[in-house]
């Protein structure tokens, strides 16, 4: 009987050992997630915007000949 109580002691800990890692895994891709919009979707967004203002700006130069 002491065997198998060690034994789901140890389990137990084991499963607390998975559930840590499993928790730090999610929070990793989380921030992972988090960046690649930072890095890549925003400044997609702010092109949509910028695109435009840029070739309105280099419409009116090539309509003065320059």
């Amino acid at each position: 009987m002491d065997e198998i109580l060690r034994k789901l002691e140890e389990q137990d800990k084991k499963l607390d050992a998975i559930y840590k890692s499993a928790e730090k895994t999610r929070k990793y891709f989380l921030w992972t997630l988090i960046i690649t919009i930072v890095v890549i979707v925003l400044p997609l967004i702010g092109l949509i915007f910028a695109v435009p203002a840029l070739l309105k700006s280099l419409g009116a130069y090539s309509t003065l000949g320059l």
